[in-house]
């Protein structure tokens, strides 16, 4: 199974998702950032994935995630944040012993998962899509210099949902984000665990 950031992304930016309730999300976009009742003393996760997204929120149905938030950040801080993490998982081939991996976590302002990324049914993908937890110093940096933009795609959600639910999966794919794999750094790509297929390598 493949590990790849897979994404939307510009010269400069890339998009990640959130799911928050309105009490959250209209604040939000019209501060542009991320302001109370948000909590910037809790880790937030951000997600590349749309697809996972909307596994895990349920196509924005699950109780305090019923909007979904397209947020575009600078490649600039995605790529500090993954350069300053640490897998939520114990790797032998980074970590010799147990003890250093969690003293490495419980350090790191970043954590990553691996989960497998999701079809329009919601069925997993023989790839993993990556889950970044942000915490401490990394959420400060994201809520307050990675942000460029913030976009509520609820609407979005619901017509892909609807076209789905009524058989539609043409209409559902071409509204569907197009998704490509984020081109990693080496330094970062071994730090965070991210594999390519055999006949990639």
């Amino acid at each position: 199974m493949t590990h790849q950031v897979r994404a939307i992304f510009t010269e400069e930016t890339i998009t990640v998702y959130q799911a928050y309730p309105a009490s959250i999300a209209i604040p939000a976009l019209q501060a542009g950032t991320f302001v109370a009742p948000f909590k910037r003393t809790r880790m937030t996760w951000i997600k590349p994935s749309f697809l996972w997204m909307m596994y895990r929120s349920g196509w924005a149905s699950k109780p305090d995630q019923e909007r979904i938030l397209s947020i575009e950040i600078t490649r600039e801080g995605f790529e500090w944040a993954l350069s300053h993490a640490c897998l939520s998982h114990f790797d032998r081939k980074r970590f010799s012993a147990k003890e250093d991996w969690r003293a490495e976590l419980e350090s790191s302002p970043v954590r990553i998962q691996w989960d497998p990324d999701r079809d329009l049914n919601l069925n997993p993908l023989p790839h993993r899509a990556i889950q970044i937890g942000l915490s401490g110093e990394a959420v400060t940096r994201y809520l307050d210099d990675w942000i460029v933009g913030i976009t509520d795609v609820t609407q979005m959600v619901g017509d892909i949902h609807r076209a789905i639910r009524d058989g539609n999966h043409e209409t559902a794919e071409a509204l569907l984000p197009m998704e490509h794999e984020y081109p990693l750094p080496i330094p970062i790509a071994e730090r965070i665990g991210s594999k390519k297929a055999p006949q990639e390598l």
